[in-house]
């Protein structure tokens, strides 16, 4: 893949913008969900999955979760039973700056993830920033490639310009379970059902240089979206 001057320039930009708080709703809706994600886990059979030892080479060096929006209830799990007990470092994950994203940043909280408030359309190259830190911090990082609003499946380039600013790999997070419901959101949401099993596997890291061309960026782009494919069956 040839490389250009281009870089990280092509990053996100945007004017200062405050994200939206949680109203008492929201807070009191949250803690319900949580409790339900809790109740329906000790139903749930999880088979995490990590051929590569990805979660092992974490303990050395941070790395950036990539996962669909549709799979966050699976994502949860993912770190509270895997990444954080084998790589023993916690996660901050992008969230939007918008009132539903202030919903969600009360359930990563519940989780013990921290969220940083942004996305492709706000407050972007604020969150990337705030993200770079909590790098340095130690934490992992995590971002949903097609949130906060879609399409569905189609990869932003906020992964690609936060894996160009911090130098680290992308591991793609595949969720699937033999049974759920499927919300009639934009992204399909998924929740499985009591008593199912629940397939999570880390995929390939992909690594993606500092400076890109537009060319490179597509390319890259449609490798990250056929890996998150092939661990994440309908």
């Amino acid at each position: 893949m040839r490389r250009s001057r281009e870089g990280s320039d092509h990053a996100l930009s945007d004017p200062l913008v405050i994200p939206n708080s949680a109203s008492l709703g929201q807070r009191l809706a949250a803690k319900i969900l949580y409790i339900l994600l809790r109740l329906l886990r000790l139903t749930w059979r999880i088979h995490f999955s990590d051929p590569r030892g990805s979660l092992e080479a974490g303990r050395d060096k941070p790395f950036i979760i990539c996962v669909w929006h549709n799979r966050l209830a699976y994502a949860m799990y993912a770190y509270r039973d895997s990444i954080k007990p084998v790589s023993g470092r916690r996660l901050a994950a992008m969230v939007s700056a918008s009132k539903d994203g202030a919903f969600l940043v009360e359930i990563l909280r519940a989780f013990d993830i921290e969220p940083v408030r942004g996305s492709t359309s706000r407050r972007g190259r604020q969150a990337l920033l705030e993200l770079s830190r909590q790098m340095k911090a130690g934490l992992h990082l995590a971002i949903t490639p097609d949130g906060p609003r879609g399409p569905c499946y189609e990869i932003q380039d906020g992964i690609l310009s936060l894996a160009q600013v911090t130098g680290l790999p992308i591991i793609p997070l595949g969720c699937a379970s033999k049974r759920k419901y499927r919300f009639k959101s934009w992204d399909r949401f998924q929740l499985p059902l009591p008593f199912t099993r629940c397939d999570v596997e880390y995929g390939e890291p992909l690594h993606i240089p500092r400076k890109l061309n537009d060319a490179d960026r597509n390319e890259f782009r449609a490798e990250l979206k056929k890996r998150l494919d092939a661990i994440s069956p309908e």
